[in-house]
């Protein structure tokens, strides 16, 4: 076995051990590592992207927003959440508008502070929450393996070829068959009855998830760079490796919202609407 082999192992397990640990205590444990993940995020992208170089202030802006997103996260009140985020993304947009910066860095607050909150929610404060993010975890591991393993044994069309030319169209509908049976599965391990509902919910957010990992491909090809970072050994960048499950949890998160009348209230029963409770 290789040094690098090996590398990717020992931090593969390192990283499981932690997020299944965060996920287990939940409350200010996972709520810290939602936080430290978006900020992890913010740097990737900001470099990757180069937003320093553009433009001291809005980086700079862009840092303050997410201390902000963080700190309401862990101290502040869940009803603050949404409205809190999205006055900051507005506001550092309106450079962009006014082409005075460019979209990449309202884009990269977007990405990283919606990546935080989503994940922070969908966990929630009670066990039902450590239920969802579990749902959350098997449907986009069952997708990504399983897209590998059937797209190099099975091959044909390529998938998006300009962006990820690994990627074919068998390995995407294997992977999202694996991603709705990982999700049912895990939904009747816990409940009795399991409707049509998860089903569709797996399938959603299995297709979010390739989507996720395609885009952050198109991102990091747009800037020629081959991993988002070097933060994890063995592993590349936290964008790399978290890609397909922040996009996951971003379409949970728009459709617990959008399909609630109590808006922004759904942040704290996101549980709840995953299984349909």
């Amino acid at each position: 076995m290789s040094r690098e082999l090996q590398l990717r192992i020992v931090s593969a397990i390192v990283m499981i051990a932690v997020v299944l640990a965060a996920t287990w205590f939940g409350g200010l444990a996972f709520k810290i590592l939602a936080a430290g993940i978006g900020l992890l995020i913010y740097y990737e992208w900001s470099t990757i992207t180069r937003l320093a170089e553009n433009s001291i202030r809005a980086n700079a802006f862009g840092w303050f927003s997410m201390a902000l997103i963080s700190l309401n996260m862990l101290f502040g009140r869940a009803e603050l959440t949404v409205p809190l985020f999205a006055g900051l993304v507005v506001t550092a947009a309106i450079p962009a508008v006014l082409r005075r910066v460019n979209w990449w860095q309202p884009g990269g607050l977007f990405y990283a502070g919606l990546s935080a909150i989503s994940l922070s929610a969908i966990r929630g404060e009670d066990s039902l929450g450590f239920i969802a993010m579990l749902f959350v975890f098997i449907v986009v591991w069952s997708t990504d393996i399983l897209a590998y393993f059937v797209g190099r044994a099975i091959g044909g069309p390529k998938l998006a070829p300009k962006i990820s030319p690994g990627k074919t169209w068998s390995g995407a509908i294997g992977g999202t068959v694996a991603g709705v049976i990982g999700g049912l599965l895990i939904a009747m391990a816990h409940f009795q009855d399991v409707g049509l509902w998860v089903a569709i919910v797996a399938f959603a957010l299995s297709v979010a998830s390739q989507i996720g990992d395609l885009f952050e491909s198109f991102i990091k090809r747009r800037f020629g760079v081959k991993d988002s970072s070097r933060l994890i050994p063995g592993h590349g960048g936290v964008m790399d490796r978290v890609d397909g499950l922040v996009f996951a949890c971003f379409a949970a998160f728009f459709l617990a919202i959008g399909s609630s009348a109590g808006g922004v209230g759904t942040v704290v029963s996101m549980g709840a609407f995953l299984f349909g409770l």
